[in-house]
């Protein structure tokens, strides 16, 4: 059973129509598809004349969160700062993708309760498959010591136990997982 709920942040958006606000918070190991779905959803959702804001990861530690480090106090920290943001733009009736490695459930669950409408979204690829991926080449240098503490290799990722929507990224297709997602945004919001 889902734990999605609406709570009232309806507000009008730009074009008069009134929109609940939703946070969809896509979580999942570094190069499990989390970016690659997200901005998916986002080409699926402006099509049908939906406001969209994206809140990366990668790009919210360059510049929102860049004085922290990774020890797990500064992941948490990073992941509150990321959930305060949406927690705003959604109550003004914004769609609000997050793409974020988040590897604390106590984290995404704090989110959650602090923002209210949500959506969890594990986006879940075998570790295998990730390093196979590996875009930034992250993994090797992790497996080669040249960083430590890295997710999922030498910290912990704790992976959702009941997720809203799962995305078996290493055997689904993109367009696959983005129709699952879509779904339950669709769900949520008003017809």
């Amino acid at each position: 059973m889902s734990k999605v709920k609406r709570v009232d942040s309806e507000r009008a958006n730009s074009h008069g129509k009134h929109q609940p606000g939703l946070t969809v918070w896509f979580t999942g190991l570094s190069g499990s598809g989390k970016t690659t779905i997200c901005r998916y959803l986002q080409v699926e959702l402006a099509a049908r004349d939906i406001e969209v804001e994206v809140l990366d990861g990668d790009v919210v530690r360059t510049h929102l969160c860049k004085d922290l480090g990774f020890s797990e106090a500064d992941r948490k920290e990073n992941i509150r700062r990321i959930a305060q943001v949406a927690q705003m733009l959604t109550y003004h009736g914004k769609i609000v993708l997050v793409a974020a490695i988040s590897p604390y459930r106590s984290s995404r669950e704090q989110a959650r309760s602090n923002i209210g409408n949500f959506i969890e979204v594990y986006v879940n690829a075998p570790l295998s498959v990730c390093e196979q991926r590996d875009p930034k080449g992250l993994y090797h240098k992790a497996r080669a010591g040249m960083i430590h503490g890295f997710t999922g290799i030498d910290d912990p990722y704790e992976a959702p136990l009941s997720p809203d929507v799962e995305c078996l990224t290493g055997i689904e297709s993109p367009k696959e997982s983005v129709t699952k997602v879509m779904e339950a945004v669709l769900q949520f919001l008003p017809h």
